[in-house]
């Protein structure tokens, strides 16, 4: 189970959102390239980045931030927030981007899904759920799609994803430990998932239950805010979950 550092960038910025609000953000870093320098001496191999600007308005403001990044760190690169077209993927994969997160898209146009599977493969196309209350949620959490997120999970599994980065909003940034059940729910229906829990992760012991309570079923857990405010030690957490593995 890999540890994945979240930057959530906004006008170049790196913050945090509390719930999905706009209006409730906290700004970290101003030089998010490094935060990310920093992540990858720590031991993280794959950064979750989310373009907070495309997320609402399909339009991202953070390409030099993203270039810059990837020009300064070796590490890999996953990248969601507004990625509606083959054009936008066509455009990170440039940027070296390794891993693209299709959210809103896939919910409005599973086309888009299905002809990134064709032309990247299916481990550079990792599908959002970000789900409140049963139902999935678009536009950078900000509308109900009317969609119950089981039945969007296996309409896209029979089409052939098996990447996927499942948020519970209703945990995110409240540091209150994640949906353990959830996931576990999900990868019992879903054996050969490779599955993301995102949301909730407040400290190590989480990213230890998460673990074992799936019997290293898990893809990986992302985290963020519990890393800038020091509640979780991400070197001391990769250790810890290496050392699990190797049992």
């Amino acid at each position: 189970m890999l540890v994945l550092p979240a930057i959530d960038l906004l006008d170049n910025e790196a913050v945090r959102l509390l719930q999905g609000d706009y209006a409730k953000k906290t700004v970290y870093s101003s030089s998010p390239e490094k935060m990310i320098q920093v992540f990858e001496e720590q031991g993280a191999t794959l950064i979750h980045i989310v373009d907070l600007n495309a997320a609402k308005t399909g339009k991202s403001e953070n390409g030099k931030t993203i270039k810059k990044i990837k020009e300064e760190c070796s590490v890999e690169l996953e990248l969601g927030g507004g990625i509606r077209s083959i054009e936008n993927m066509k455009f990170y994969d440039g940027l070296g981007v390794s891993r693209f997160i299709l959210g809103t898209v896939a919910v409005e146009d599973p086309n888009v899904v299905e002809k990134g599977l064709e032309m990247f493969g299916q481990n550079r196309i990792v599908i959002g759920v970000d789900a409140k209350n049963g139902y999935v949620r678009t536009k950078g959490w900000e509308t109900n799609s009317g969609i119950l997120y089981k039945d969007f999970l296996k309409k896209m599994y029979g089409m052939g994803v098996r990447h996927v980065i499942f948020t519970d909003i209703s945990k995110d940034g409240m540091m209150e430990g994640p949906n353990t059940d959830l996931y576990i729910e999900l990868l019992n229906e879903f054996p050969d998932l490779q599955l993301v829990a995102s949301g909730g992760v407040s400290k190590t012991e989480d990213l230890v239950t998460l673990f074992e309570k799936t019997n290293g079923k898990l893809f990986g857990a992302i985290t963020g805010k519990a890393i800038y405010e020091g509640k979780l030690d991400l070197k001391e957490s990769i250790r810890i979950l290496n050392q699990k593995r190797e049992k």
